[in-house]
């Protein structure tokens, strides 16, 4: 049975970021949120849980990708398909959520090989996306940034993974976190 990868790529980039240069650094100023940034996400790190539970068949990241260029490589690496998202306005934060959880929600009706959905972003903006999952009798996996995740959707997912535990900030934190079952 195979695996399903959407991520919700600004939202991890944006935590990692904030873990780095304090809180509000990436979106409090719109010069950080709109220009071309670094490389933070190990893209290798999350493809490789997700191979550990199947064969990636979907492999989907939402993003404004016009900034996110010097991740090129690793992406193309690992056949990541690519959504452009233009955000409507500069404050506009939802795009991503709202397209992931569409397109998964489509995905778990015409793919019934699908038997894992992998998550990556930490919003509770995904929870309902958990509800529907669960329902349809597939597995999640959640994963984002410890410090950025909503403790509800951690609790939402079968398993929740920390980002920092697959990136060897810890081996000891890298063996999943198991959610308790709704």
């Amino acid at each position: 049975m195979s695996v399903a990868l959407y991520w919700d790529f600004e939202n991890l980039h944006a935590s990692l970021y904030e873990d780095l240069q304090g809180e509000g650094a990436y979106g409090g100023k719109p010069d950080n949120r709109f220009k071309v940034q670094e490389p933070l996400v190990d893209v290798q790190a999350i493809v490789d849980l997700a191979l550990s539970y199947g064969p990636i068949a979907i492999n989907r990241a939402y993003c404004n990708w016009q900034y996110f260029g010097r991740y090129r490589d690793a992406l193309m690496q690992n056949a990541v398909d690519l959504v452009q998202l233009f955000p409507p306005g500069g404050s506009s934060k939802n795009g991503a959520d709202i397209r992931l959880c569409l397109d998964a929600a489509e995905d778990m009706a015409r793919f019934g090989h699908i038997r894992t959905v992998i998550v990556v972003g930490g919003d509770s903006d995904f929870t309902p996306l958990s509800q529907k999952i669960r329902a349809a009798g597939l597995t999640l996996v959640g994963v984002a940034a410890r410090k950025s995740t909503n403790r509800h959707w951690a609790k939402s997912c079968h398993e929740f993974r920390y980002y920092e535990s697959l990136s060897g900030a810890s081996p000891a934190e890298a063996k999943a976190q198991p959610s308790p079952s709704a």
